[in-house]
C-alpha cells in the first residue's frame, strides 16, 4: 500500500455530531460460494448429502453511525467487507439481517459506469443517470453543461458509452454524481482509474462538498489520500469493525496487520 501522490488541501470541517444521517444497525450479509461441478459430480454430491456451495460472511453484525457533514473511510485488506457495506448503505444490496437508515438524497459512485447504458450516448446517460439520482430533467438541463464540462469529454459526449473508456466512464459518472447536490455522497475508490490531473480535480470537489456540510463514506485503499480526507476512519477485517476513530490511528492499524 504505496503512500498516494495526490495532495489533499486542508482539513475536513467539523461535523455536526447532533444529527445523524447514517445508521447502519447489526447487519448482516452472505454470499453463497458456488463451486463448478460437472453433472456427474453434482448427481453423486446429491446422493451423499454433501454441500453443493458454502457459505461467505462479508458482513457480521456491523454498527455504524455517520453524523452530518462527517467525512468517513472504509479501509480493510481485500474480502474484509469495506465494499459490501458500502453498497449496502447505498441500497444496492439488501442485508440478511439489521437496518439501514439514511437521511436526504443519496448519491454514490459505487462501480464505475454504474447506472449507465451502453448503448445510449454520454449525453442521453446524462439524462438517464441523473434521473436515477433523483434529479428532475429541468436540474439536468441546468446543470448538463457543467458536468460536461467537469468530465472533460465534450468531444465523445455524444458517442455510445460502450465505447468509452474506464477512466472516460469515471469522469462522466464522477460528474454527474457531485452535481446532484447530494446530502450523502458514496465513493469506491474513487483514485483507481483516471490520470492525475483529474485526480486532483476530484479531491477538490470533495472539499467543496464538505465544506457546503455534505456528509461521506470512502472507500480507498490509498491510506496517505483517506487520512487527510477523512474526519475518521473504520477499519474492518473479515466483516466486523475493528477500529473506528483518528484517522490516523485507524492507518497505523491496519499497517500493522500487514507487517
Amino acid at each position: 500500500m504505496a503512500p498516494s501522490t495526490i495532495d489533499v488541501p486542508g482539513a475536513p470541517p467539523k461535523p455536526d455530531l447532533t444529527r445523524e444521517m447514517v445508521r447502519v444497525e447489526s447487519v448482516t450479509k452472505q454470499f453463497d460460494l458456488r463451486h463448478n461441478h460437472s453433472l456427474k459430480e453434482l448427481a453423486f454430491a446429491a446422493l451423499q448429502r454433501k454441500k453443493l456451495k458454502d457459505e461467505f460472511t462479508a458482513l457480521n453484525g456491523v454498527d455504524l453511525t455517520v453524523h452530518a457533514g462527517e467525512t468517513v473511510g472504509l479501509i480493510g485488506f481485500n474480502g474484509s467487507g469495506k465494499s459490501t457495506l458500502l453498497k449496502t448503505i447505498s441500497g444496492v444490496l439488501f442485508p440478511d439481517e439489521g437496518r439501514v437508515m439514511l437521511r436526504g438524497r443519496v448519491a454514490g459512485l459505487i462501480e464505475v459506469g454504474a447506472g449507465f447504458h451502453p448503448d445510449l450516448s454520454g449525453r442521453e446517460n446524462v439524462y438517464l443517470n441523473g434521473a436515477i439520482l433523483g434529479m428532475t430533467r429541468s436540474q439536468i438541463d441546468d446543470r448538463f453543461q457543467d458536468i460536461v464540462d467537469f468530465s472533460e469529454i465534450e468531444e465523445f459526449i455524444d458517442t455510445d458509452v460502450k465505447y468509452y473508456s474506464s477512466g472516460m466512464f469515471l469522469r462522466l459518472a464522477f460528474a454527474v454524481a457531485v452535481h446532484t447536490d447530494p446530502d450523502i455522497f458514496l465513493v469506491d475508490e474513487i483514485l483507481s482509474v483516471g490520470d492525475e490531473p483529474f485526480q486532483k480535480k476530484c479531491i477538490k470537489r470533495i472539499r467543496e462538498l464538505q465544506v457546503a456540510g455534505r456528509t461521506m463514506i470512502v472507500v480507498s485503499h490509498e491510506l496517505a489520500m483517506l487520512q487527510k480526507l477523512c474526519s475518521r476512519i473504520v477499519v474492518l477485517e473479515h466483516g466486523k469493525i475493528i477500529y473506528d476513530g483518528d484517522p490516523r490511528t485507524a492507518v497505523a492499524r491496519l499497517r500493522a496487520t500487514a507487517a
